[in-house]
């Protein structure tokens, strides 16, 4: 069937408000977390916190999936308005708080604060889009968002290294508070606007203890990834068995066992997430021990993948005609080869070169998937319930990617060493593949996820 490319209508008039905004938050977003790895040794050490060096990262991953649901339920209530006014003023405050912290404490309190504005926002702003946009559009806004982290992971991290190193650490949160009002200004006549809202009806029972045993249990599980020793092994079980539960709750029924339709595209975005972040937590990891490269060098193969990610992202929003179920399969295939790939660079005497080769291919599924796979979720939601099914999505990303990466960390702290990871990332990587395998062969099951679900 030959393909044919068809012209976008994001930037219309009556569109290019909630587009420059959402893209600008989404940056802003990026920007953030670009910036904040980068700039942690030196936050953390002149606030001397160096023995709560982890902490920071998981008060924002914690306070995010609590906000992600909070959020969605919000949207479902009383429509994206609300969290798209909270959810930034929100985060402009955590940067704030962070950018002037004077001890540990106070940064914790920002990135508390911004972990909850970004996953309010994020959620609402896939709640607009699937108001704003008609249903041809949404592959466009989805490859746009894609690309917008594109250049926060090319300069993110030089731009906040040169930001620490000549006025402070503190101007990586400051300096991007006024950018949160210019999007805040661009997105506020459309919500102005919005037609009314058909409140979910639904009981949806025991949506914010979920919340909250989900943010204690995704923090133990990354907290065990990054400190795998026998005692935090222990605390990785305990927080998957709140997790497990909570899960039941937060995700549309059926999730869990592959059910056909929305369920199973749910469950996808996860399969294709923690198998992608997974095999890519422990690529710079293996570069750098078993093959000598520097960090910069390591992290080269990273950028070449977002590239790849964003051209297949705004690539397939050319290809309206081709089935998303498709793009799905072919994203998942392009994602398996690309980790099989670097799992032969894993040993020694592996093709350390071939790894940005192989890693763009990687990302080229992931743009080429991930995008498909919102848009068959906004295509499967109505106005009640598509708060809760985009923070299922983003729940589904989160929580996999915490649980795979945990897994590697336990794999190498029982098996190998960071020194000498091979023996580890081997048969790790193996099993992302089969991840990613799998949601290949069931990508069918992606077909009837429509509204009659």
């Amino acid at each position: 069937m030959k393909t044919t490319s068809t012209p976008s209508r994001l930037w219309s008039p009556e569109r290019r408000g909630p587009t420059a905004g959402i893209v600008l938050l989404v940056t802003l977003l990026a920007f953030e977390n670009m910036g904040v790895n980068t700039a942690m040794p030196r936050m953390v050490a002149s606030l001397d916190g160096n023995d709560l060096y982890a902490w920071p990262f998981l008060a924002f991953l914690a306070a995010s999936v609590v906000a992600t649901v909070l959020s969605g339920r919000l949207s479902d209530v009383r429509g994206p308005r609300p969290s798209l006014i909270l959810g930034p003023a929100v985060f402009l405050v955590g940067l704030l708080v962070a950018g002037t912290a004077q001890d540990m404490g106070m940064l914790l309190l920002g990135r508390v604060l911004q972990g909850l504005g970004g996953g309010a926002q994020v959620v609402a702003a896939y709640v607009l889009i699937g108001l704003v946009y008609p249903e041809s559009d949404r592959p466009a806004v989805f490859g746009v968002l894609s690309s917008a982290w594109v250049v926060p992971s090319l300069v993110g991290p030089a731009l906040s290294g040169w930001l620490t190193e000549t006025v402070g650490w503190r101007w990586v949160f400051l300096g991007l508070a006024p950018f949160v009002l210019v999007a805040v200004l661009l997105i506020t006549p459309v919500l102005r606007g919005l037609p009314a809202h058909t409140p979910d009806q639904g009981t949806r029972r025991g949506l914010p203890l979920a919340a909250l045993a989900a943010g204690v249990g995704v923090s133990a599980l990354s907290w065990a990834a990054q400190h795998p020793n026998g005692l935090n092994l222990v605390a990785g079980l305990a927080g998957l068995a709140i997790l497990v539960p909570a899960l039941r709750v937060l995700l549309p029924k059926g999730t869990l066992s592959a059910r056909r339709g929305l369920p199973f595209t749910i469950l996808a975005r996860g399969l294709l997430a923690g198998s992608f972040f997974g095999a890519e937590a422990f690529l710079p990891l293996t570069l750098t021990s078993v093959h000598g490269y520097s960090a910069v060098a390591a992290g080269l193969p990273l950028t070449i993948s977002a590239l790849g990610w964003s051209g297949a992202s705004l690539w397939q929003a050319r290809r309206p005609d081709i089935p998303r179920e498709k793009l799905v399969r072919a994203g998942f295939v392009l994602n398996a080869v690309g980790i099989a790939g670097v799992t032969l660079v894993a040993p020694s005497w592996g093709p350390a070169w071939a790894t940005p080769v192989l890693w763009l291919v990687a990302g080229a599924g992931m743009g080429m998937a991930m995008s498909s796979l919102s848009v068959l979720t906004l295509g499967a939601s109505t106005d009640a319930d598509r708060g809760f099914n985009s923070s299922a999505l983003q729940m589904s990303d989160m929580l996999t990617a915490a649980l795979l990466v945990g897994l590697g960390g336990v794999m190498i702290d029982l098996i190998a060493s960071a020194e000498h990871p091979t023996a580890a990332v081997v048969p790790f990587d193996l099993a992302m593949v089969a991840v990613s395998l799998v949601g290949a062969v069931l990508a069918g099951r992606l077909r009837r996820a429509t509204l009659d679900d």
